[in-house]
């Protein structure tokens, strides 16, 4: 039976979201067990005991979600919560929405789980989890090299093979995401240090040249970017697949080795320091085995970013990198906490898994984008806090949720 699409107007709206409920129920029977996503459980939680909920504009939350809904994201692993056909039944009844009647859809169409990770053996319950950001950097390149532009991206090669999420292969180590065929042997894909030393051979195509290798490593850490050509141009740069090694944080080695101190580690201070300690530079980076290639794209929205792993541009403030074999793509999240850019009296912000992340792991885990430029990169190097990750599940009969606990009503 098709879900109604819901039409504007204060009767009418309430009318609608009866009809809704009908359509999407949340059963009141007591789960027998509950819901688990990795380590963590999922609690029911009312709407009215989160402070704050929707947060300030919540139609930018439901554009940012209409937007995810026009998306075809990859296939999804089979440990990922949220189920295909009930969250495409929310975008169905999303589409007919008025702005106005945003917080009315959400607290009609999904029911709120806080993700709490029990208590086990030395570590206490935890109920907050780690939000950091990541941006779009605007940078310098030329299509040619030459004076001034000498670090090359990389097309994507023609023999990599990229492991969908939960994939893996005979002889391999299951860590590893990606790999390659060489001489009917498939094999893991050379490191960072390979691949600059030329072990990709004639494969290794430019796209396009930046600056030099610490423009190159921001490029490949965010995943995505911005460059101004020499004749003004800009064209964006999109990731394009990366060679399945394992990611380090070059700002944890940097500290961990006593070049830095953590308080006050943003982006300029510590590619400043890689550039005026070329040596340095150079090894450390090289620690960091990931290598990403990218492809080149036009800018269709100046206002939006690039997208996203689930194939839909990022929205500042509103798109959320999640771990991919644990969330779906599409997922409703509000975060508990001061954001950047939140005003005095935000407790809180709605926002959309749409992106994922080799560092995003694990259930209360995020990435927030936010935004292109110098000053989104100062908001995400100082976005490094702990939140309370609440998730929406679109509601389905398939899937009795537990009561809220009394005191809880909706």
């Amino acid at each position: 039976m098709p879900i109604l699409t819901v039409h504007a107007g204060a009767a009418g709206f309430t009318a609608a979201l009866l009809v809704l409920s009908l359509f999407l129920p949340g059963s009141v029977a007591r789960a027998a067990e509950p819901f688990r996503v990795g380590e963590a459980v999922l609690e029911p939680v009312s709407f009215s005991s989160l402070p704050g909920f929707p947060g300030r504009d919540p139609a930018g939350a439901l554009d940012a979600f209409r937007r995810s809904c026009a998306a075809s994201p990859p296939p999804a692993a089979a440990t990922v919560a949220g189920s295909a056909e009930d969250l495409a039944a929310a975008c169905k009844a999303a589409a007919g929405i008025g702005p106005d009647e945003a917080p009315g859809f959400f607290r009609a169409a999904f029911d709120a789980y806080r993700v709490v990770r029990p208590a086990d053996g030395p570590n206490p319950e935890r109920r907050n989890g780690f939000l950091t950001g990541y941006f779009e950097p605007e940078l310098e390149g030329a299509l040619e090299p030459g004076p001034g532009f000498t670090a090359p991206v990389l097309a994507r090669p023609d023999d990599l093979v990229t492991f969908g999420p939960g994939e893996t292969r005979p002889g391999l180590d299951p860590s590893l995401r990606a790999a390659r065929v060489a001489g009917g042997v498939i094999e893991p894909y050379p490191d960072r240090a390979a691949i600059e030393d030329g072990a990709l051979g004639d494969r290794a195509k430019p796209i396009l040249y930046l600056r030099d290798a610490v423009d190159l490593f921001v490029l490949q850490v965010q995943g995505s970017g911005r460059v101004r050509l020499p004749d003004g141009r800009a064209v964006r740069v999109l990731y394009d697949g990366r060679n399945g090694r394992p990611y380090t944080s070059i700002g944890k080695l940097i500290v961990t080795e006593g070049h830095l101190p953590l308080e006050g580690l943003t982006l300029a201070r510590w590619t400043g320091w890689l550039r005026a300690h070329p040596s340095e530079a150079r090894r450390l980076m090289r620690l960091n085995a990931s290598y990403i290639f990218f492809r080149r794209a036009e800018i269709d929205d100046p206002a939006l970013g690039p997208p996203g792993a689930a194939g839909v541009a990022l929205t500042p403030g509103r798109s959320l990198a999640v771990d991919a074999n644990l969330w779906r793509y599409g997922l409703p999240f509000w975060l508990e906490g001061r954001l950047p850019g939140a005003g005095a009296a935000e407790s809180g912000r709605l926002v959309i898994a749409a992106d994922t992340g080799s560092a995003i792991v694990g259930p209360a885990r995020g990435d927030l984008y936010l935004g292109t430029g110098p000053q989104a990169g100062i908001a995400a190097g100082n976005l490094r806090d702990a939140v309370g990750f609440v998730v929406l599940l679109p509601k389905s009969r398939a899937e009795p949720r537990a009561e809220p606990r009394p005191g809880d009503a909706r």
